[in-house]
């Protein structure tokens, strides 16, 4: 094998290195991010940001799911978000074919696809046909989707917000537990199933986050959110870089 120079090792690294920024900075669409900042997150393989029209997603080719979905919501959006719900699942082309779950993995697996950026949010006929992509799904409880969820979470987020003072800065994710490797996977292409589900909700004018935290399953209830500390604590991710939300 021919040596290899320390100048062409330092181009591939900058090309992995821009590529991989390019990939994950958001820089299409920073105003979902509270201070134009998104989470900061160790990096991992087949990591990829996405820019719809009323959210953003960074994408998992791993686990083929979000890592995490980021929302801006005030009242003004909560207001515009009476779109007739059209249910077209559909996988996104801009993911590679080997990185993105498909509607095959999902028919006959027993879970729904789960919405982590909820139809129910969206201000357009546009974005509401957007909230369908794959991307933004997880394999969800059918139970727990239509029930605690729905009414504990995603319409208690919406109410906040529609009665803010400002904008609220919403994040929303699966938990693999203990591992994604070692999480149960479904179809052919091994989606796999989060243990848990949380939404973390900002309020930038009170300086104050709380995150509602479930166990992914039919048997989940309502139950008191959590504090911004032990969110981060438990995933290890810095949702809210350069803020300090009050408990």
């Amino acid at each position: 094998m021919l040596p290899v120079s320390r100048s062409v090792l330092a181009a591939l690294a900058f090309i992995f290195t821009t590529h991989s920024q390019a990939a994950t900075d958001f820089a299409e669409c920073p105003q979902f991010f509270a201070n134009n900042k998104p989470p900061i997150m160790t990096p991992r393989p087949m990591l990829r940001a996405l820019c719809y029209d009323a959210f953003a997603i960074l994408h998992s080719g791993e686990r083929k799911t979000a890592v995490y979905v980021a929302q801006k919501l005030n009242r003004a959006s909560v207001a515009d978000a009476d779109e007739k719900r059209k249910d077209k699942f559909f996988s996104d082309a801009r993911l590679r074919s080997a990185e993105r779950a498909n509607l095959s993995d999902y028919k006959g697996s027993g879970w729904s696809r789960g919405h982590m950026a909820p139809a129910a949010d969206m201000p357009t006929a546009r974005a509401m046909a957007q909230s369908f992509s794959l991307a933004n799904m997880v394999p969800q409880a059918q139970k727990h989707n239509g029930g605690a969820w729905a009414k504990s979470v995603e319409a208690a987020t919406r109410k906040y917000a529609g009665r803010a003072t400002g904008d609220v800065y919403v994040i929303t994710g699966p938990a693999y537990s203990p591992s994604i490797k070692e999480s149960a996977g479904i179809g052919a292409g091994q989606v796999r199933v989060p243990k848990y589900l949380f939404k973390l909700l900002c309020d930038q004018d009170t300086n104050r986050a709380w995150a509602h935290w479930h166990l992914n399953d039919d048997a989940t209830r309502g139950s008191r959110p959590i504090s911004y500390g032990e969110l981060v604590k438990r995933t290890g991710v810095n949702f809210l870089p350069g803020l300090v939300p009050l408990e």
